[in-house]
């Protein structure tokens, strides 16, 4: 996107992407995201984003609806570093201390820019929150767009608490932490009130479930949502006692979202 002045500054545009990356079977863009946030995606020519690969193949599929700005190849790309993406920038996280300033250069020249994570929003769930932070330091407008949130769309479903929420990551995969941190949740949601949310690597999905459905109690009631937006999508919610007498034929395989309360 061309600026009209280099002493107008751009915007940082979060732009969210589908949530089947890495899936076989990929959504039709036009299911998932809105028209204007394809449109806003197909005329920004400066981006930061986790892996310019993944960022290329996105804006590949955004332009077989809407022509890009300029040739794939000519879009202004960068990366963040490999400790922010992979461990975090959020205080407290290995790339807390990353200065993401000269990644919007082009925006304090006036260019708007594009900040993207491989599936979902930026941000939450997902690297970004530096870039975020830098552009307000810096007075950079930031603009959220529309599109999906599998967290939120997890909660949704699950039919837990809506109104007090955590999302708490990853769990440990020590087997012995693991169990502690199920118990520790389970206690803080049955004395506040409050819905967990926590994720894990889809090749470990099944081992966790069977570990939550053998540790927590039986009235706590375990919500499960796989592959979200995507044709195959699901979602249970039943209490332990009740998963622990049926059998649930869930695509594990795919990104799933947990939830107890």
């Amino acid at each position: 996107m061309t600026s009209n002045s280099n002493s107008i500054k751009g915007k940082l545009y979060l732009v969210p992407a589908p949530l089947d990356f890495g899936c076989d079977t990929l959504t039709p863009l036009e299911d998932v995201l809105p028209l204007a946030t394809l449109h806003t995606a197909a005329k920004l020519e400066h981006w930061i984003c986790e892996n310019a690969k993944s960022t290329r193949a996105y804006l590949k599929r955004v332009g077989e609806i809407r022509p890009l700005a300029q040739p794939l190849q000519s879009l202004l790309i960068q990366e963040l570093p490999r400790e922010v993406h992979k461990k975090g920038d959020h205080p407290g996280s290995a790339g807390a201390g990353f200065d993401a300033k000269p990644l919007l250069a082009a925006a304090l020249k006036g260019f708007d820019v594009g900040l993207i994570s491989e599936a979902g929003m930026p941000a939450i769930a997902d690297p970004g929150s530096s870039v975020v932070r830098a552009a307000h330091d810096l007075g950079i407008a930031v603009v959220p767009l529309v599109g999906p949130i599998s967290l939120m769309l997890a909660l949704a479903a699950s039919g837990l608490n809506g109104q007090n929420f955590a999302f708490v990551g990853y769990l440990p995969s020590d087997a012995a932490l693991l169990v502690k941190r199920i118990k520790e949740l389970e206690q803080l949601a049955m004395k506040t009130g409050q819905t967990q949310l926590f994720i894990e690597t889809p090749y470990r999905n099944t081992s966790l479930l069977q570990v939550l459905i053998s540790q927590l109690q039986p009235n706590t009631r375990l919500a499960i949502s796989c592959g979200l937006t995507l044709v195959n999508s699901q979602t249970f919610s039943e209490k332990i006692y009740a998963w622990r007498q049926k059998s649930h034929t869930l695509s594990l395989s795919l990104p799933s979202v947990f939830a107890i309360g």
